[in-house]
């Protein structure tokens, strides 16, 4: 083969490469085992980034203003596809958030959930909690390539173009939910007086400028998540009818979403008012 050809085969090769690069946009969806996680400083950080994760009102009560606790959406320590989890998320950030309007880190994104999720106030950026969360979530992430998006990123799709009916909402959570949350939406307490089901409106909720009350973002966490075990058996309509009764509940209020969206693309079912 003469000098040529063999330029001409490199450079064939290069671009199948390419192709088939670009052919794979999504990684799979697989949480490490905790049998990776280092010993020495990382894995103490790491074992303490999930704590803070999975006890956040109890280890973080000057940051969470409410009863809540992150995994309570994050499922499983953020390890359950289609429950906004973390694997994957440290390689994505910086990244543009449309609510924002400009780019944001991942201590940026942590924080948003603290002042919306958690209706508490946000971490020092370079504080232990903040590196300990931060090292939970890389390490989650290992093995995927930087920038690339997991399979089950987010809440899962639902059908955006169905028109929501509270009134079927209310008998679906009578029927669906209210024997784990409550009758009234108000969660169930252990002994001790933590939330072992979380609240879904009332002062211990999330607030009206969270993702989760938004009618479709939260459609799409109950229909691929609940009721706990049964993801997937509720109807889109369904899912959608019920979003719209719970997320309407009266809950705590964010006194800055008027702010949110600042270039004019407003999703149709963002909070503007309590």
């Amino acid at each position: 083969m003469n000098h040529s050809s063999r330029i001409a085969v490199a450079a064939l090769t290069a671009l199948l490469a390419c192709h088939a690069m670009a052919q794979v946009t999504v990684a799979e969806f697989k949480p490490p085992s905790d049998a990776s996680i280092p010993a020495g400083p990382s894995g103490v950080a790491i074992q303490e980034g999930r704590k803070l994760l999975t006890q956040t009102k109890h280890l973080l009560p000057k940051n969470v203003g409410n009863g809540l606790n992150c995994t309570n959406c994050h499922l499983a320590g953020g390890t359950t596809a289609g429950s906004s989890p973390w694997v994957g998320i440290w390689g994505v950030f910086p990244e543009y958030r449309s609510r924002s309007g400009k780019v944001i880190s991942l201590q940026d994104r942590v924080n948003d959930c603290f002042e919306r999720s958690m209706n508490g106030k946000p971490l020092p950026y370079n504080s232990a909690e903040m590196n300990n969360i931060l090292a939970y979530m890389q390490w989650l992430s290992v093995g995927v390539p930087t920038g690339m998006n997991v399979k089950g990123r987010g809440f899962g799709a639902i059908d955006q173009k169905l028109v929501a009916d509270a009134g079927n909402g209310k008998k679906v959570f009578a029927e669906k939910c209210a024997s784990c949350h409550g009758a009234e939406g108000l969660g169930m307490k252990d002994p001790a007086g933590v939330y072992s089901i979380p609240p879904l409106w009332g002062k211990d909720s999330f607030n009206d400028g969270a993702g989760m009350a938004r009618t479709f973002t939260a459609a799409a966490f109950v229909k691929h998540n609940m009721p706990l075990g049964q993801g997937g058996s509720l109807t889109d309509q369904d899912a959608v009818d019920v979003a719209a009764f719970f997320t309407h509940q009266p809950r705590p209020v964010y006194p800055h979403k008027a702010k949110d969206w600042p270039k004019g693309d407003r999703p149709k079912d963002a909070r503007t008012r309590t």
